[in-house]
């Protein structure tokens, strides 16, 4: 009998535990789902994301990362070539304003989604990695957006999405959440170490030229990442303190050349006829002289200089 009693004591205390343990999922589902909104609500606005689920999911890019010339600065003396894969630092925005914060979610969350959607999390971690350590050296622009979008105000930028028209797609809501989740960690400083300090990447499409002047540091999904080779790839060159000051999300504006053109004889006229009018005297202006009624004529030029006789010459050199 007794044994029986234990045996519903301890069925109730299963149930019981089984009950907390699932309105502790609950809860902890809920919380999830609150701050995913909000990390959705910051990256981009809810209005703009499809909940089609026919909605094109971005594709890895058919293509590179930019590459761009080293900066001609000087190495520092004694300086240590790391040996293999060294783990970059932690990206830290303590410092930075509301507004910087805002930005640069929204830049590495557009740059994560349009460039890896459909890579599994550790390929978005890869690749918000990449952005963060260019943004740390020198060679790169020293903010997220900044780096994200550079070069987008012409055919060759450095993140292919930001100048082949691939952000006409309305993002798809669960895919743009997933990668605003992956931004978010990697400006918290998480840090995915595999990639290292890789500053390049290119998807197994393509084989760019500049692959074997840089050291492979992984591979991950569809990307191969590459950092470069001697001092400029070691932890010592990665020395650019976040600059702060994000500019507006989204592509440059393409600036186009004014080319003068030949004036036409309309426009020749009307600059002739605006010349003669500015080098024409004035018509005097004519007043009644109160003391005999007679007109005055008024010429309304500067009035004489006001310089005695014996000052007037102070200037001529002596001779």
């Amino acid at each position: 009998m007794r044994r029986i009693w234990w045996a519903m004591v301890a069925m109730v205390l299963v149930i019981g535990a089984g009950m907390s343990a699932n309105a502790a999922l609950r809860r902890i589902s809920a919380r999830n789902a609150a701050r995913d909104q909000a990390i959705v609500a910051t990256a981009t606005p809810v209005s703009a994301l499809s909940t089609s689920p026919n909605q094109e999911i971005a594709a890895p890019a058919i293509g590179v990362t930019g590459t761009i010339n080293l900066p001609a600065l000087p190495i520092p003396a004694g300086a240590v070539l790391d040996a293999g894969v060294v783990a970059a630092r932690p990206f830290s925005m303590a410092s930075a304003s509301t507004i910087d914060r805002d930005r640069a979610i929204q830049c590495l969350t557009a740059a994560i989604y349009y460039e890896a959607a459909s890579e599994p999390d550790a390929g978005q971690q890869a690749v918000a990695q990449v952005i963060l350590n260019r943004a740390r050296h020198p060679a790169f622009p020293g903010t997220v957006c900044g780096v994200v979008y550079q070069g987008s105000e012409h055919a060759g930028c450095q993140f292919s999405f930001a100048c082949d028209g691939a952000m006409a797609r309305i993002p798809a809501r669960a895919a743009w959440l997933r990668a605003a989740r992956a931004a978010g960690m990697a400006l918290a400083g998480y840090v995915y170490a595999p990639v290292g300090l890789a500053t390049h990447y290119h998807t197994y499409a393509v084989t760019p030229a500049w692959n074997r002047s840089m050291v492979m540091t992984d591979v991950v999904g569809a990307h191969f990442f590459h950092r470069w080779k001697g001092y400029w790839g070691t932890s010592a060159a990665f020395s650019q303190r976040y600059a702060g000051g994000e500019p507006l999300p989204g592509p440059h504006m393409t600036v186009q050349p004014v080319t003068p053109s030949a004036p036409t004889p309309q426009m020749i006229a009307a600059a002739t006829a605006a010349a003669v009018k500015v080098a024409t005297p004035s018509t005097p202006v004519v007043v009644a002289d109160a003391r005999t009624s007679a007109p005055v004529a008024v010429d309304m030029l500067p009035p004489e200089s006001q310089i005695l006789d014996r000052w007037k010459d102070s200037g001529t050199p002596l001779k």
